[in-house]
């Protein structure tokens, strides 16, 4: 699924699964990279990796401990207890709350699936985590490094919509989409 190039847009490129088998845990990994008008951004944490729970993609029920669907979703800040767009901590410690994060639209039924920072092996049901890199499902996920790259995602994305970007939590996101593509 290409992304549109317009605005400023975030694409998940989901190519493996790794099962842990200590736990039989699940999870989804893949790559990103967000893009200003259809050029790839510049800086170390435009793109990445990324985690999110096991497939496959389903948007049709609440609850379903899957990722979502394979789709373009658009953006909206997010004000939650545990995460939020605008007034997350300052505290780099993964137990401060709240935490940076955005939530996707368009997953209905479903609702609250963020963008945020992940720990440890996952840290989502349908979320989705930034992370540097994560080769086999022994490798953790660095707090520390995901939130930067949260925080540097929701930098960048105010800084491309300038006044354009929502001053306050809980409003839509306009100009921005997540292009989510592969089912691995």
């Amino acid at each position: 699924m290409p992304i549109s190039g317009y605005g400023w847009e975030i694409h998940f490129l989901r190519d493996d699964t790794h099962s842990r088998h200590s736990d039989g845990k699940v999870r989804t990994v893949g790559r990103y990279q967000i893009y200003h008008d259809g050029v790839p951004a510049s800086g170390s944490d435009m793109n990445g990796m990324f985690a999110e729970t096991r497939g496959p993609g389903d948007n049709s029920t609440v609850g379903n401990n899957r990722r979502i669907e394979e789709g373009i979703y658009t953006l909206r800040t997010q004000g939650g207890t545990k995460y939020k767009t605008h007034d997350y901590t300052s505290s780099a410690s993964s137990s401060a709350i709240p935490r940076p994060g955005i939530e996707l639209r368009g997953c209905a039924p479903r609702t609250e699936i963020l963008i945020h920072p992940g720990r440890g092996y996952l840290s989502s049901i349908g979320c989705i985590n930034l992370c540097t890199n994560l080769p086999d499902a022994s490798e953790p996920i660095t707090y520390k490094s995901s939130r930067r790259r949260v925080i540097s995602m929701l930098d960048d994305l105010s800084q491309f919509l300038g006044s354009s970007f929502p001053d306050d939590n809980e409003r839509p996101v306009p100009n921005a989409l997540v292009v989510i593509d592969g089912e691995p």
